[in-house]
C-alpha cells in the first residue's frame, strides 16, 4: 500500500447505548448528545489501526474497507488496489502502524452523522521533521449499526494543532453554513477549487498548499514536449462533507476534500511516463495522453469572520493526496 504522506509544495483507521448515540427526541427536537464515549473512541482507534495494518501487510483493500471512508478512504483504497497489482505477494516492507498518546476531541451534536477526532502520535514522521508529527484522524458514523470509519487524516506538527473550544466538557461542532467564520465549511471546497484555478479569491494564506502549489502547477503546465492541464472539483457529498470544530480563538479547524484531474499530453511521437502504481489503476491505452484522477484531503484553519482579511482568512495546515484512477488515450 502506498504510505500516506503529507503533500508538500512539490508534492507530497461498539455500538453505543441509545442514550449516548441514538437520535433521542425531546419535546419534538433532537437532544444534543456526545458523539461517543472515551472508551468507545479508544476501541474505534484500535479497530482502525488493526484493520489498516492487516490491509497494508497483505495489500488487500478489502481488509480495511469497512474502516475508511470519505477522502481518506478513496486514497487508501486506491493505493491498496494499485499495490495489490504491483506486489501481489503483499508488502515486503510492512511496518505496523502504531498510534499512541491518543487525545480525543468529542463534540456534542444532534442527529447523524456522529463524529470525533483522535489526535495521536504515530511511529512514522515526515522526513526532516524537527518534532514528532501528530496524526489527526476524523472518525465518522452514520447510524448505530455502522462501524466507525476514518474519513479524514491530517498530519500536523504539535504547534499546528489548535486548542479546541469546550462547552460542558465537549467540543463544539461548526454548522456547515456557519456565518461566524470567514468562510462557511460548506463553501470551503468551492472557494479552494476557485483559488487553485484562478488565484482568486485571495482569502487563502500563502503556503505549501496554496501559493507554492499553484506555482508548481504553473511550472509543470508547459514543459518541453509535455503539456499538463488541471481540473479541480469539489467533494462535499455524504461522507465527503466538510467537518469542523470551533477553536478557542473563535475560528475553526475544518476538514474537507477535493478531487482534481491532471491531464498530461506529450508531443507527437512521445508518450507521457506512467509509473507502475498509476498503470495499475489505468483504463485505456496511453498513446500520447494520460489523465490521472487525484483526491486531496485538507485540514484548514479558518479565522472568525470578525478578524479575517481577504488575504489570510484560511490557512491550509495540512494536505494528503493520492491517485485514485487513471485513463490512457
Amino acid at each position: 500500500m502506498r504510505r500516506l504522506r503529507p503533500a508538500t509544495a512539490v508534492v507530497a483507521t461498539t455500538v453505543l447505548a441509545l442514550t449516548a448515540s441514538g437520535c433521542v427526541t425531546v419535546h419534538g427536537e433532537l437532544e444534543l448528545v456526545p458523539a461517543v464515549t472515551k472508551s468507545e473512541a479508544e476501541q474505534a482507534l484500535k479497530d482502525f489501526t488493526d484493520a489498516y495494518n492487516k490491509a497494508d501487510k497483505a495489500y488487500d483493500p478489502a481488509l480495511d474497507a469497512g474502516r475508511v471512508t470519505g477522502p481518506l478512504g478513496a486514497i487508501n483504497q486506491a493505493g491498496l488496489k494499485a499495490r495489490s497489482v504491483t506486489s501481489p505477494g503483499g508488502n515486503p516492507r510492512h511496518r505496523p502502524l502504531e498510534l499512541t498518546d491518543a487525545k480525543f476531541t468529542i463534540p456534542k451534536k444532534a442527529g447523524w452523522p456522529r463524529w470525533f477526532v483522535a489526535d495521536t502520535d504515530a511511529n512514522r514522521d515526515r522526513a526532516g521533521a524537527k518534532t514528532d508529527d501528530r496524526w489527526l484522524l476524523v472518525f465518522v458514523r452514520n447510524g448505530n449499526e455502522q462501524l466507525w470509519e476514518v474519513a479524514h487524516l491530517a498530519i500536523l506538527t504539535p504547534d499546528e494543532v489548535p486548542v479546541f473550544k469546550q462547552k460542558d466538557g465537549y467540543a463544539v461542532p461548526v454548522a456547515a453554513n456557519s456565518q461566524t467564520l470567514a468562510v462557511a465549511p460548506k463553501d470551503l471546497g468551492t472557494r479552494y477549487v476557485s483559488y487553485l484555478r484562478t488565484g482568486e479569491p485571495g482569502m487563502f494564506a500563502p503556503g505549501a498548499h496554496t501559493t507554492f502549489w499553484r506555482a508548481s502547477r504553473a511550472k509543470n503546465a508547459k514543459r518541453l514536449g509535455l503539456a499538463t492541464q488541471y481540473v479541480d472539483q469539489t467533494m462535499d457529498d455524504g461522507d465527503n462533507a466538510p467537518l469542523g470544530l470551533e477553536t478557542e480563538n473563535g475560528g475553526a479547524l475544518v476538514f474537507f476534500g477535493i478531487r482534481y484531474f491532471e491531464r498530461q499530453t506529450a508531443a507527437q511521437g512521445y508518450r507521457p511516463k506512467v509509473d507502475a502504481d498509476v498503470k495499475a489503476l489505468m483504463t485505456g491505452e496511453v498513446k500520447n495522453t494520460v489523465t490521472k484522477e487525484w483526491v486531496s484531503d485538507q485540514a484548514a484553519l479558518v479565522k472568525p469572520a470578525s478578524g479575517a482579511t481577504d488575504k489570510d482568512a484560511v490557512a491550509i495546515a495540512g494536505r494528503l493526496q493520492g491517485v485514485t484512477g487513471a485513463k490512457g488515450e
